[in-house]
């Protein structure tokens, strides 16, 4: 779910090419669930191989890890460790979110309903750690660094920024700032045109940037009062936050009574959660040092070994993608 602070937040549209040169830290469980959901047949169900093995995933960070590769932008990746405490029950939540969506996809594929098919299949989307070890497999085979966070991937690709070792974090959820993220970047791993639902018409999605000091002062709110804000309206630790308030009426509290103390007086969780609790995690959320940022060779063997041999990818597709990857031969004076 993350925070909904997008209606108040400044967000300026940023190309690829503008990244070139600069380390990015990507939130890999969120990149992958947009994978997971995005890239699926026509009546939403999503790639497998001949196993039967989902694999709209690898096919979505194939396309997009070489891409960003060939254009020069350095990735590393961080992934979930173990689920904090208070998240659990958010955890649940989904899963009963899923199970509904799975009973109105199966109902549309009674009337083959197409639309509706593809409008709830993406909502079953489950990432299981089979997935994640294959994505990390494959990104080894790239020659791509991941980090194993010992929690939340966001909270350790916020830190990583926040000490110089990238240059933003990549992630659709806000959840980063209130970790304090100097930058977060979205769209990126969806950017391109996208149907819209229902309609015989399609969006275009641009990448966007959300600088956290440029918001802090837009706002006018310290860091310390982004997280209360956030909590006003609801967080993974206490999802449905305080009945009533938005963004906007959340912002408007918090402004007015400043202090977290004054701002949560007289006002209940809807989760029946301590406040106090929720503000804790985004202050004691675990990382780690334990990490080496190095970008090694594209390892040919293993990647064909994983996608072709394993997951029926084609091999001249595969082949191609990793020939645009090899760096360019030097010349001799014999070539001019």
């Amino acid at each position: 779910m993350g925070v909904n602070l997008k209606e108040i937040l400044i967000r300026k549209p940023i190309s690829i090419d503008d990244l070139q040169h600069k380390i990015i830290i990507v939130d890999g469980y969120n990149m992958l669930y947009q994978f997971l959901t995005t890239i699926r047949g026509r009546d939403g169900a999503p790639f497998t191989d001949h196993h039967g093995n989902v694999t709209s995933h690898l096919i979505g960070l194939f396309s997009r890890t070489t891409n960003f590769m060939t254009r020069g932008i350095k990735l590393v990746f961080c992934f979930d460790g173990k689920v904090p405490d208070l998240k659990h029950k958010e955890l649940q939540r989904r899963a009963e979110l899923k199970a509904e969506a799975k009973k109105l996809y199966e109902e549309a594929l009674e009337k083959e309903d197409v639309d509706q098919m593809h409008k709830y299949a993406g909502r079953t989307a489950k990432l299981t750690t089979p997935m994640v070890d294959q994505a990390k497999e494959l990104l080894t085979g790239l020659g791509i660094p991941w980090v194993q966070a010992p929690s939340e991937g966001e909270a350790q690709a916020a830190y990583m920024v926040k000490k110089g070792d990238g240059w933003a974090v990549v992630s659709q959820d806000f959840d980063s700032l209130l970790y304090g993220a100097p930058r977060v970047i979205q769209n990126l791993s969806i950017e391109g045109k996208r149907k819209i639902p229902g309609k015989l018409a399609f969006t275009t999605i641009e990448p966007q940037l959300i600088e956290l000091k440029e918001n802090l002062v837009h706002l006018g709110l310290t860091q310390e009062q982004l997280i209360d804000l956030a909590v006003l309206v609801g967080t993974d630790y206490a999802p449905a936050g305080v009945k009533g308030i938005g963004p906007k009426k959340g912002l408007a509290i918090v402004k007015e009574f400043k202090e977290a103390e004054k701002i949560f007086e007289g006002r209940k969780l809807e989760d029946d959660v301590d406040w106090k609790e929720v503000v804790k995690v985004f202050h004691t959320m675990p990382v780690t040092d334990d990490y080496e940022i190095k970008w090694n060779k594209v390892d040919k063997e293993s990647i064909i070994k994983l996608l072709v041999d394993t997951h029926d990818f084609g091999a001249e597709r595969v082949e191609k993608t990793l020939a645009n990857l090899a760096p360019p031969k030097q010349r001799g004076l014999g070539d001019f």
